[in-house]
């Protein structure tokens, strides 16, 4: 990065020493040359004196001389003839300057070198020059990049936002619709971009407007939060629904037997209730259980997934907000998810990713029964059974300071633990048959013919992602079997090399004996690069949007961004 930012800069201060036996170079900040440019005679000689890339020139290697000077000092300096420690450097004058990033830390240095006798004081203003040229470019780069960022959050922001979501120019014209929008005006963004957004006031209502305004305050657009022309009561209904039953839950394992038995306990009770496991072991398919065996089974189940909404966020959408209180709204505002599941259930998945501030107001509705809007000063009235989730111990949580422990002990009252997949492996054949027919159905095939060998990867695999891994994994084979049976072709690759070797190696007659000796490290790598593919194949379906990759994949966004990391994703 730092030889591309500079690499203008070097050629053009290289003009003004054309023909005079200089060169200009460029080191790191540990003073090893990484640039260089010059004369072809010169910098033959200059070789002689290791003056060359990959070169050290760092004081503690040659003593005094231009770039190692100039990175112990920290400023900019001449060394000219003998001022060089070494007798060998004597022929040489050498004009450095460091270079500082936007923090003021040194990243290079760079770096005039000729003859001494025809060296100049001015030599010295040029590389001074050049080098707060480069600290230009650098600031311009940086700020380039934190652009790019905020637009990537604001893109997020759109992305997975519960309201429909118009920007406008200052003329009125749309810019810019996010996907609720366009479910609403039942138009794509192409359709609509350059449209006033007063044609279409038949079909919505604008329920906040927000001015987006320049740095001389001058209106250069706005942002419109639209709802369609139907009550709250529609959208309470169409945000409210659970399907699951008891009956749904499969499982003759022991610990399956007894999450179930504490289910119904819940069922029966008022108090509040909190589950906990991994992702994937069916902790949303229990809460709805719960809700529909409880006194509460006519009236609302919201659910929220607190580690899907951004934190600037959270607050209006459990709490809901008045019209007026963002800058430029017009009247209206917005139900919050305690105000749609009041009377019912509020499932808060992920709580663990709830932010400290909105814990604190979490626990004051919960001792209260009331909310206050945001921007608003009246208490509202709910009455809402709280059914929280989390795959994170929060116990632990609470005593490393990340989760309140007032909040945890308010929750924790009727806490239930779901068992992993690979604890309950017996339930895998039950699972297995009951995924086929469903999806079969879904995908409208005949259930096909199964090599009795894939249910051995079944049962061997550990399922990181729990039965919603099980499920998606028999969707696959599904889709990729194309009606035929099904084999262990079929399996993913992270299945197949989950199991032993020799397995493997009878399974496939025609491999040889030679992958029975494979590293384990090989193996992790072709699974790494699997699963590398998988997810980038996912950000672009997902238009760069983590969190909806997330969701897909039965994670946090915390668990995703590791794995980003693990496997050098980058999003940007």
């Amino acid at each position: 990065n730092l030889i591309s930012i500079t690499r203008t800069v070097i050629k053009n201060l290289y003009h003004f020493v054309t023909g005079s036996d200089f060169i200009v170079m460029l080191s790191d900040e540990r003073g090893y040359i990484i640039d260089i440019i010059g004369e072809r005679s010169t910098m033959a000689n200059a070789e002689k004196y290791h003056l060359s890339i990959g070169a050290s020139w760092a004081e503690e290697n040659v003593g005094t001389n231009g770039i190692g000077t100039a990175l112990t000092i920290k400023k900019p300096i001449q060394i000219s003839g003998a001022e060089h420690y070494c007798k060998r450097n004597h022929f040489w004058s050498c004009s450095a300057a460091p270079i500082l990033d936007s923090n003021g830390n040194i990243i290079g240095v760079l770096q005039i070198t000729g003859p001494s006798f025809k060296s100049h004081f001015h030599t010295l203003g040029l590389v001074v020059s050049a080098v707060q040229s480069i600290g230009n470019q650098i600031r311009l780069q940086q700020f380039n990049s934190e652009l790019k960022l905020h637009k990537n959050r604001m893109e997020n922001v759109l992305h997975i936002a519960s309201d429909g979501i118009i920007v406008t120019d200052q003329d009125g014209a749309i810019v810019q619709v996010n996907p609720v929008a366009e479910k609403i005006l039942v138009k794509k963004e192409p359709e609509i971009r350059g449209r006033s957004v007063t044609e279409f006031t038949d079909q919505v209502k604008i329920i906040q407007e927000t001015l987006i305004k320049d740095d001389l305050d001058n209106i250069t657009g706005g942002v419109h939060l639209i709802h369609t022309n139907s009550n709250v009561k529609k959208l309470t209904n169409q945000n409210s629904s659970a399907t699951f039953q008891f009956e749904d839950i499969i499982g003759e394992n022991a610990q399956i037997k007894k999450t179930i038995e504490l289910g119904k306990i819940a069922a029966r009770s008022i108090s509040h209730v909190l589950l906990q496991g991994e992702s994937g072991t069916g902790k949303e398919v229990l809460a709805q259980a719960i809700h529909n065996e409880s006194f509460r089974w006519n009236k609302p189940f919201v659910a929220v997934n607190c580690g899907a909404i951004p934190r600037e966020l959270i607050g209006s959408e459990l709490f809901g907000f008045e019209g007026g209180s963002f800058t430029g709204a017009k009247q209206g505002g917005k139900h919050g998810k305690f105000e749609l599941a009041s009377g019912g259930t509020l499932f808060l998945d992920e709580i663990g990713e709830m932010p400290l501030e909105q814990q604190v107001a979490l626990l004051r509705v919960l001792q209260d029964q009331q909310i206050t809007r945001i921007g608003g000063e009246k208490n509202i009235k709910v009455d809402v059974r709280i059914i929280c989730a989390t795959n994170k111990n929060l116990r632990l949580e609470s005593s490393k300071g990340n989760f309140r422990e007032d909040l945890f002990y308010r929750l924790n009252v009727i806490s239930i633990c779901l068992p992993p997949l690979r604890e309950r492996k017996e339930d895998i054949p039950l699972l297995f048959d009951l995924f086929i027919k469903r999806i079969c159905k879904k995908l409208e095939v005949s259930c096909p013919s199964i090599d009795p060998k894939v249910m051995s990867y079944f049962m061997q695999y550990d399922w990181p992602g729990n039965v919603r891994e099980l499920q998606n994994v028999i969707e696959r084979i599904l889709n990729l079997a194309n009606g035929m049976s099904l084999s262990i072709e079929h399996l993913p690759d992270e299945m197949l090399y989950s199991h032993p070797v020799e397995l493997r190696l009878e399974n496939f007659p025609n491999t040889e004996r030679e992958t029975n000796v494979m590293e384990k490290h090989k193996i992790k790598e072709l699974l790494d690069m699997h699963e590398q593919k998988e997810i980038m194949d996912m950000l672009i379906n997902a238009k760069g949007n983590l969190s909806q990759v997330a969701r897909d994949m039965g994670i946090s966004r915390n668990t995703l961004y590791k794995k980003l990391k693990k496997l050098n994703i980058s999003t940007k």
